[in-house]
């Protein structure tokens, strides 16, 4: 048997718990519909947020790694440009040790050629400072925070007239200028086992920011699917809390005047 009470109007409280609750359900929807995002606050998925915000970081880190591989790609061509060029002058200085190793070469021939031959290792040793090649460096590329495999790095040997053994040649005589003809054909090997190891560092590098901008875009998904809206979803969470919020409402105020039912009674 219903019952009715001048002090208490159970069926307005319960409206209005019910009228709150679809509030707050009618502004979290607005608020993701209005941000993209279903995170707003650490309420919405505390756990989620946790991994949305590792994500996060995995991708702002190889981002920056993406950047410092090509920073590091662009050092390694110059690299490599200097050293064509300098394979070039090698094979100068071999013309010029050939031509003076013959017979029919004349000394003042020879010491022409020498003069020469002076002023293109000089270049040599002027292109290996320009190019930072006049002494072995390590090279190091950061692309994450991966410890053990997080680094792509090798040793650049140098390519100093002393380094490709160069130093102490002459062409001022036939025999000497052979034997330079022999130190320039080792040179020409040293200098490609440098070349070789820049141009692997180079391989090296490519394929690390082909992987590392697959593993950005694969995590910016994984972040995507934690942190991000279902605007579809959300719409129609929309509607739905629209409507509640309509019946909430119209429930109150048929609530509040079950106290004219009471007043009736007592007129009566």
């Amino acid at each position: 048997m219903a019952s009715f009470s001048a002090v208490r109007n159970l069926e307005s409280e319960l409206a209005q718990v019910n009228l709150q609750s679809t509030a707050l359900g009618l502004n979290k929807a607005m608020t993701r519909l209005s941000s993209g995002l279903y995170i707003n606050s650490s309420g919405d998925d505390a756990a989620g947020l946790a991994v949305a915000n590792y994500y996060r970081q995995e991708i702002a880190i190889m981002n920056q790694g993406v950047r410092n591989a090509n920073d590091g790609l662009s050092d390694l061509q110059i690299k490599d440009g200097a050293l064509a060029n300098i394979s070039t002058l090698l094979d100068r200085l071999a013309t010029l040790a050939t031509q003076a190793a013959t017979s029919t070469t004349t000394d003042a021939s020879r010491a022409t050629l020498q003069q020469e031959f002076t002023d293109v290792l000089a270049e040599i040793t002027r292109e290996a400072n320009v190019a930072g090649l006049a002494s072995s460096t390590s090279f190091s590329v950061f692309m994450s925070n991966d410890g053990e495999h997080g680094v792509v790095n090798g040793t650049i040997g140098a390519v100093t007239t002393s380094a490709l053994g160069l130093e102490g040649l002459s062409l001022t005589a036939q025999a000497a200028a052979q034997t330079a003809v022999q130190a320039i054909s080792s040179a020409v090997s040293a200098l490609g086992s440098v070349q070789g190891t820049i141009g692997a560092l180079e391989n090296r590098l490519q394929f690390a920011i082909s992987l590392a901008k697959s593993q950005i875009v694969n995590t910016t998904g994984a972040e995507s699917r934690i942190r991000d809206a279902n605007m579809a979803q959300e719409a129609a969470n929309l509607s739905r809390y629209s409507v509640l919020q309509q019946a909430g409402i119209a429930s109150l105020a048929q609530a509040n005047n079950n106290g004219s039912a009471v007043l009736a009674l007592l007129r009566g």
